[in-house]
């Protein structure tokens, strides 16, 4: 099984060699030293989750944060912060921006290990759930197809589709749903078949 990836984006260099050794074993870590580069990576590695220093010149964690969760197709990527800031506006203005988690630092490596496990497993279950969403909203459009007006042959049942070709009613329905066919005899078919053999009798 794959690692999940990782951007970790801290502007000191001794931080990112902590945080590396800390994590490397587990996930496939990527190193940003700064928001724009940051910015640059996520399209192109697009990571399961970004832990995101605050205080880095140029351009802040909350400003990297709040640019990443304008974008649609990044805005679902779980951003944690690791800070030395300890006010609760700091840490509430990261919630405000879009951040899932705040750590201050120094952290404890077992700590950190667990908040990341936490936050990218919650992610698996939002992914999980939003592909259900979609596989439901695809199995409902098929459902739609087949309650409209559909022109059906009076002498053979075959269904004409919307390219004007006439299908056999079986065919029909399996291309426009995912209904399965088992074949049988109804009692009046039935009658009436027994009774074409007692006449050929």
């Amino acid at each position: 099984m794959a690692k999940k990836k990782l951007l970790i984006v801290d502007d000191t260099p001794i931080n990112l060699k902590i945080l590396n050794n800390v994590l490397c074993d587990e996930y496939e870590v990527i190193l940003a030293n700064n928001g724009h580069e940051a910015l640059k990576l996520v399209p192109s590695e697009v990571p399961d989750l970004i832990l995101l220093d605050v205080m880095m010149p140029e351009m802040s964690g909350f400003e990297v944060c709040r640019i990443l969760k304008e974008q649609e197709s990044f805005r679902d990527i779980p951003i944690v912060f690791i800070t030395a800031l300890f006010e609760e506006a700091d840490e509430a203005r990261g919630f405000e921006v879009g951040a899932v988690d705040y750590i201050t630092k120094p952290f404890k490596p077992a700590i950190l290990k667990h908040r990341i496990s936490t936050q990218l497993e919650l992610k698996s279950q939002r992914d999980a759930l939003t592909r259900k969403n979609i596989e439901l909203e695809e199995a409902l459009t098929r459902v739609k197809e087949l309650s409209g007006l559909l022109p059906i042959c009076m002498m053979c049942k075959k269904i004409r589709d919307d390219s004007g070709y006439w299908n056999q009613l079986e065919t029909y329905i399996s291309l426009h749903s995912e209904a399965l066919f088992s074949h049988g005899i109804c009692p009046e078919c039935f009658e009436d078949e027994m009774k074409k053999i007692e006449t050929m009798d």
